[in-house]
């Protein structure tokens, strides 16, 4: 993995073919920024996009992870949108439907830029450790609706039938030192869902969520936040801890466990 910030929260996908929403995002409260060259943008629309994603990670979001998403290896606008990824002050690339390491491997060294590799069929599924583990890349996506899609789930099922696909993008995510990130939620209007399926995905160890609208930024970041109770359990945890295993609040504690007290507290913005 290419050291990176702290994995981020919330992940919004936009049009790069959109400005206002370009603009707008330069005030939202997420924590990245991926203009999207693939799926949200017309075909006669992508020149005009790729050049619009380039000026505006150029450009940048604050303090926001700035990626660009570019379309896939199997697209007539692969090629080109490399380029301008690659003449972009973009943090990151997000590059869908990654099937093998070699690929990976072979993206990066054209663009110079550290990688979040798509999880979206079963081959990729199936590769996932060994794209995880490549240098040039940061994490992963589960690309959820084209996983129900690959695999014949069908669209309004629930998550079931991908509970092992998903736990296997955490695990290589994990083992290849890398973030891991949640697919989508496509109902819009119900918050309800959304944060259940972000309590879900943090429960499985996904570090944030991917998001396709504004709405979806606050009850993301609130499922994928410690809560009060975390932060100063894990402050009392720092304050107490003696070294080796020990005793505290009727649970046994270890180095584990001070470490993930302190990640939790930076995460949160919290210092001891």
């Amino acid at each position: 993995m290419t050291s990176m910030a702290l994995a981020p929260r919330t992940a919004l996908f936009l049009p790069a073919s959109n400005p206002r929403a370009i603009a707008k995002a330069r005030t939202l409260d997420c924590d990245m920024v991926i203009l999207d060259l693939e799926d949200a943008v017309k075909p006669e629309d992508k020149d005009a996009a790729r050049e619009a994603a380039a000026a505006a990670a150029t450009e940048g979001f604050g303090e926001r992870i700035a990626a660009i998403r570019v379309n896939g290896v199997d697209a007539a606008e692969h090629g080109a949108d490399l380029a301008a990824a690659a003449r972009s002050a973009a943090d990151l690339v997000v590059v869908p439907k990654v099937e093998d390491a070699a690929s990976a491997a072979r993206i990066a060294a054209t663009l110079g830029k550290p990688l979040l590799a798509m999880i979206e069929t079963p081959a990729g599924v199936l590769a996932a450790a060994a794209i995880a583990a490549q240098p040039c890349v940061a994490g992963l996506i589960a690309g959820t609706n084209d996983l129900k899609a690959s695999l014949g789930i069908p669209s309004a099922a629930g998550r079931g039938g991908l509970s092992l696909a998903l736990q296997t993008v955490v695990l290589a995510a994990r083992a290849g030192n890398g973030w891991a990130l949640d697919g989508v939620f496509n109902a819009l209007a119900d918050g309800e869902g959304l944060a259940a399926e972000c309590r879900e995905g943090r429960a499985l160890g996904f570090d944030g969520k991917t998001l396709i609208h504004p709405g979806q930024i606050a009850i993301a970041a609130e499922a994928f936040g410690a809560t009060a109770d975390e932060i100063a359990d894990a402050r009392a945890l720092l304050a107490a801890a003696q070294g080796g295993a020990e005793r505290f609040r009727d649970r046994m504690i270890e180095a584990m466990h001070v470490a993930q007290a302190r990640l939790l507290l930076q995460r949160a913005g919290e210092t001891e």
